[in-house]
């Protein structure tokens, strides 16, 4: 089985994408090295203020994963203090 995590992201103080890409490429490293994930900016590259990153786990139990995803986002909301969460969702496939 395989789930994913969305998460839509807003960062007010990037005036420019490369400030963006500095912002979210720790985030994409902690992600995958903390959670061992596969992480993406999957969507908005071209705007300076939102992001979107996608997180793919893969696992034989639909349990296991919704658990580790909801961790993955309950992670970002605690530690992650370049901008705001503005959406997030996890589909199971």
């Amino acid at each position: 089985m395989l789930a994913t995590l969305t998460i839509h992201l807003h960062l007010p103080t990037c005036s420019s994408l490369k400030e963006k890409r500095g912002r979210i490429k720790p985030l994409i490293s902690r992600l995958h090295r903390e959670f061992n994930v596969s992480v993406a900016e999957m969507d908005l590259q071209d705007k300076w203020q939102e992001a979107v990153i996608a997180c793919a786990m893969v696992n034989s139990d639909a349990v296991t994963l919704r658990r580790s995803l909801q961790s993955v986002a309950k992670w970002v909301e605690a530690n992650w203090e370049d901008g705001q969460i503005i959406d997030q969702k996890i589909e199971m496939m």
